[in-house]
């Protein structure tokens, strides 16, 4: 699949997630495979543009691969500017956050909310695509509620605006993330349309991620929640997608491995004072596949010291190492 004149390496790519998509997030699952991954969502308001969180935001490296930075608000003017500081940052691809259901986003007329009001939608989308020399890309949700399912118009603007591909959530916002996903309106999309479509909402496995292109004909497809605790997803996605092919999720040791490695990329990524708080997510998803039912999480998430954390969750995961010997 190409983006703008941008070769991705395969089909299966990371969704932008606030408070999870960081750099070394980012590379856990580019190493398993993800073709591409996009930054947290930075916000087009310029009195952020240069604090520490957005830097933290915007950090990028060679083994990431391409460097796509995803950016919401809803003046056009200040998006356009916002992409176009994220170019000179060293932003290789802007995607545009039209999907966002947080009520903290869309009281600002931004994410999701904009679906409501098509002709904004075509003033950002054009603003942005003449402010910068790098492909745009569009994230959208169906619609706004199941009354209001637009994204086949939405889509027809995203195309003759310049957009060069078109990620579609298989919900509208008035669903937020409950319920079950669906697929026939990006089916539709993807025949009303000729740039790249990427469907996105609920693939949760190998299966799941063929069934879905399968049926849409979307280009690709994109994960999201199903990868917390679960980055080697994307390798088995590649795998059976590309391939037909099932292979075996890494061993219980090689996963025990880079969770460690994980959290000590993010101490250090964070720094003492706030890695420890940002691991104690990321270990709770990690114990979900490994040992679901452990108290350990409990004993983890009191630690408010960075060595600490590491030499406890070192020693847990040998003792399941051992057990699994037994």
């Amino acid at each position: 699949m190409r983006i703008g004149s941008y070769q991705l390496r395969n089909r299966v790519l990371l969704a932008p997630m606030a408070g999870i998509t960081d750099k070394p997030f980012r590379r856990l699952c580019a190493h398993y495979g993800a073709g591409l991954t996009f930054s947290e969502m930075m916000s087009a308001n310029p009195q952020v543009w240069h604090t520490e969180k957005s830097k933290l935001r915007l950090a990028h490296s060679d083994d990431l691969g391409i460097n796509a930075v995803q950016i919401a608000g809803s003046d056009p003017l200040e998006m356009a500017q916002a992409a176009a500081v994220n170019v000179e940052y060293g932003a290789e691809i802007i995607d545009i956050n039209m999907g966002c259901p947080a009520k903290k986003v869309n009281r600002k007329l931004a994410g999701s909310a904009l679906l409501q009001y098509p002709e904004l939608v075509e003033n950002i989308l054009r603003e942005v695509v003449n402010a910068v020399n790098v492909p745009v890309t569009l994230k959208i949700r169906t619609g706004w509620d199941k009354s209001n399912r637009n994204c086949i118009q939405i889509g027809k603007i995203a195309e003759q605006s310049g957009i060069q591909a078109l990620t579609i959530h298989g919900r509208t916002r008035e669903c937020l993330f409950e319920g079950e996903a669906e697929y026939d309106n990006i089916r539709a999309v993807k025949h009303a349309i000729s740039i790249p479509v990427i469907a996105n909402g609920d693939i949760d496995s190998a299966e799941k991620a063929k069934a879905v292109l399968d049926y849409t004909g979307a280009d690709a497809i994109m994960i999201g929640r199903a990868a917390l605790g679960n980055p080697w997803l994307f390798q088995a996605v590649d795998n059976f997608v590309e391939y037909d092919s099932i292979i075996q999720t890494p061993s219980l040791r090689e996963k025990c491995g880079q969770i460690l490695r994980h959290i000590q990329e993010l101490h250090q990524f964070y720094g003492e004072q706030k890695g420890y708080r940002i691991a104690r997510k990321h270990v709770a998803w990690y114990l979900q596949g490994i040992q679901p039912n452990s108290v350990f999480r409990q004993t983890f998430n009191t630690i408010s010291d960075s060595k600490e954390q590491l030499i406890v969750l070192e020693e847990f995961l040998n003792s399941i190492l051992d057990r699994e010997k037994c």
